[in-house]
């Protein structure tokens, strides 16, 4: 694991940014829309404003990619906070943003702005033909094309999981021309097995794991956007 994205707003949110200081990891700010912030002095108001943004994006699987006119200053309030937010726990702007459930890419947050230009944002899981149907796959690029005006990308994206040798090894095969972030849930016990196994290292070969901030971006916002 070369970085972490880390959650504001939550009971250990500031355990987790001395630990991280501590360690020397890198992390990124992981919006979070859906799950109740439980810090103990987290504002009522924002915590109602995440409730009524939560409910509208859990009530229907579409929900996401459907601009809501209503909700644009509540959306707009939630990832200011959590980015100031960050700032005041980690004493720096996140470099790095992704979310929780990839809410970071729903319709408000896309065609809004919201997130910093020039930060490193990540992008849609990447899938072959076959495995999603073709609607979702230009949807997802859309997606992409549209991140890509103001911010940094990798190439490509994964979760690491179904484990199965000869997907990770396509994937990591991707990884000596390209840049491709892989996403990885180490509470969950097979993949905590791999990455602290051998097999993970045996399978990657010469493929280098980097921080994101030692990446060259070839995806790289336009210069006029920033």
């Amino acid at each position: 694991m070369s970085a972490a994205s880390a959650m504001v707003f939550m009971d250990d949110s500031e355990r987790s940014a001395a630990l991280a200081a501590e360690h020397r990891i890198e992390t990124g700010l992981h919006l979070n829309f859906t799950t109740p912030y439980s810090a103990r002095m987290c504002p009522t108001a924002l915590r109602d404003r995440q409730e009524q943004v939560g409910r509208y994006l859990l009530k229907h699987r579409l929900a996401q990619v459907m601009f809501h006119p209503g909700l644009a200053t509540s959306f707009e309030y939630l990832v200011a906070a959590q980015l100031e937010e960050y700032r005041r726990i980690y004493g720096t702007s996140p470099e790095r943003v992704d979310g929780h459930h990839h809410m970071h890419l729903s319709a408000n947050v896309l065609l809004q702005q919201l997130l910093p230009a020039g930060a490193i944002v990540r992008r849609s899981f990447h899938f072959e033909r076959g495995e999603k149907s073709a609607l979702n796959r230009f949807y997802r690029k859309v997606v992409d094309h549209t991140l890509a005006q103001r911010h940094r990308l990798t190439d490509y994206f994964f979760s690491i999981e179904p484990l199965a040798d000869s997907r990770v090894l396509k994937i990591y095969s991707l990884a000596q021309q390209h840049v491709v972030e892989l996403e990885t849930h180490p509470a969950v016990a097979d993949e905590h097995r791999y990455l602290m196994g051998s097999e993970m290292f045996r399978h990657l070969g010469d493929v280098r794991i980097m921080r994101p901030s030692a990446v060259t971006w070839t995806h790289a916002p336009q210069k006029d956007a920033l």
